[in-house]
């Protein structure tokens, strides 16, 4: 809940009217439907309407946008479970890579990507999450570049401004991103 606290206040602050979040929860949706308009996708979007939030039904790894077409897009503690079979998606050992290549395309240059998910010791805790270190992350979106990294440790103490192997030998930390697209070379 610390991160999410945190990306809040970033989305809050910024001078753009909407913000696009994919399958985080429900209750940072609806606060955020509160003070921008949010575009929310989710394998089960909720059935009853939210403030300020369209809701579609939408695959993390298909996304209903064309590329580099969105400012602000938030992804928290979803990516870690893509691929594990946990919500009827097919198993795939690639799922979580795959999920922040599709955040990565969706992405407008020049926008704002919120990531988070579980940090520390990689592993695979199946089916429940994946488990990956700080510098897995920033393999994974090498388009684009790190403002930001924050985190919760294993004692629940949320951290601001982490160098980016603090949380390594955490077993079960939260990562918690602010990422940019750079521009596309012309």
């Amino acid at each position: 809940a610390r991160c999410h606290v945190a990306v809040l206040r970033h989305i809050v602050a910024s001078d753009l009217p909407e913000h696009c979040d994919v399958a985080s929860r429900i209750d940072l949706v609806a606060f955020l439907g509160i003070v921008k308009r949010v575009y929310f996708v989710d394998l089960r979007p909720p059935r009853y309407p939210l403030r300020g939030v369209r809701s579609v039904r939408g695959d993390l790894l298909r996304l209903p946008f064309a590329r580099d077409s969105i400012q602000s897009l938030s992804c928290l503690h979803v990516a870690e479970h893509v691929g594990l079979g946990r919500y009827g998606d097919a198993i795939d050992p690639l799922g979580t890579r795959k999920a922040m290549a599709e955040l990565s395309r969706v992405l407008a240059p020049g926008g704002s990507l919120y990531f988070s998910l579980p940090i520390g010791r990689p592993r695979l805790c199946f089916n429940a999450h994946r488990i990956h270190s700080a510098v897995q992350i920033l393999e994974g979106f090498t388009a684009l570049d790190l403002v930001e990294y924050s985190g919760v440790d294993d004692k629940g103490v949320f951290h601001d401004n982490l160098a980016i192997h603090d949380l390594d030998d955490c077993r079960y930390g939260c990562g918690c991103f602010l990422f940019t697209k750079r521009d596309s070379p012309s």
